[in-house]
């Protein structure tokens, strides 16, 4: 797809330096660009590629004063950084959201319904019952159970598995291989040592502009619901087990675990391996470092905490202190014994 330089600087809210008639097909980086490709510069480090640059195009501040000769149009906005973020994202909705129709052979059930300027893949799925919205995207080898629901504008990438009853909202995206429904591991202890299964009758809801990164899974609630709420971006790699309610505009980072009917709140952060037991409440605006442990309900907002077992940042700091010196201690404890 290829866009003059006025259309883009219509979308930035720019102006253009140079010829607005220019057309680009490619994004770039500044110090790699060639011609028909555009680039940005946010970093000075970076700017001496500016005047180097083979590129088409180049978004630079409103507020850059040039040391040199350009050889590539310009477009100057406010924030390059965040002009360039909202070309890539215009960029990758018309990407995604370009294919329509249906690619044979490809299954849906005459008592489903879909939308306008829908897509489905090859070998894709669905069920019974769906109630899937319009400009939705869902490709190949994608399985939609029986009952299912789809927001508008929704993209479904290769191979993700979504199962009955699921709920999922408008302009979400799920990738290739994460699982929505699956059951929630639930099992009743027996007096000869065995294991009996609890069924998983509730399902799935995931609300309006949600991500779910690949070979992520999402249990369905053993009753009720597992709630993942608006907003909230899941990174690859995450367990999110039944009963689970995720708050609004939460992240979550890779190989992270979250115990069944935990409850997370709004705005927090969890980087990657975190591990967070059941039946516990985590606070709004909490963030959670990597590798840590969360064992018992964090109700104090906006706290960061770090270790395993979690404690506050600032104690785990004051510790790690003290316990990265332990051999050092030692010999001096023992020099002190032998003194004595």
């Amino acid at each position: 797809m290829k866009f003059t330089l006025d259309q883009i600087a219509g979308i930035l809210g720019g102006k253009v330096e140079g010829d607005g008639s220019a057309t680009v097909n490619r994004l770039d980086k500044i110090q790699e660009g060639k011609a028909g490709g555009i680039s940005f510069l946010s970093n000075e480090k970076y700017e001496p590629f500016l005047y180097q640059t083979e590129a088409t195009a180049v978004i630079i501040s409103e507020t850059l004063l040039l040391q040199k000769e350009v050889k590539c149009n310009l477009i100057r906005v406010k924030n390059p950084y965040t002009g360039f973020t909202q070309l890539l994202e215009a960029y990758s909705q018309l990407t995604k959201q370009s294919k329509q129709g249906v690619e044979e052979p490809a299954f849906m059930d005459a008592s489903s319904s879909m939308g306008d300027f829908g897509f489905r893949g090859a070998f894709s799925y669905i069920g019974k019952n769906c109630k899937i919205g319009k400009n939705v995207k869902i490709h190949a080898q994608a399985h939609v159970g029986d009952n299912c629901e789809i927001g508008d504008n929704t993209i479904i990438h290769p191979g993700v598995k979504i199962q009955y009853d699921s709920r999922i909202g408008s302009n979400c995206e799920i990738h290739s291989g994460a699982v929505i429904g699956s059951d929630g591991f639930g099992f009743a202890p027996q007096e000869d040592g065995t294991y009996k299964t609890i069924p998983q009758i509730g399902n799935v809801i995931i609300e309006d502009n949600v991500s779910i990164g690949a070979n992520t899974t999402v249990d369905r609630a053993t009753m009720g619901s597992t709630i993942i709420k608006k907003g909230v971006k899941i990174d690859n790699l995450v367990q999110v087990a039944h009963n689970v309610i995720i708050g609004e505009n939460t992240v979550i980072a890779s190989q992270t675990g979250i115990s069944g009917s935990t409850e997370i709140g709004k705005n927090c952060v969890i980087a990657g391996q975190a591990g967070i037991v059941g039946h516990i409440k985590i606070a709004d605006n909490t963030t959670i470092g990597a590798k840590t442990g969360i064992s018992k309900n964090i109700t104090n907002k906006g706290q960061t905490l770090f270790g395993f077992v979690a404690m506050d940042l600032k104690d785990f700091l004051k510790s790690y202190a003290i316990f990265r010196n332990l051999p050092q201690i030692q010999q001096r404890i023992k020099e002190l014994e032998k003194k004595d």
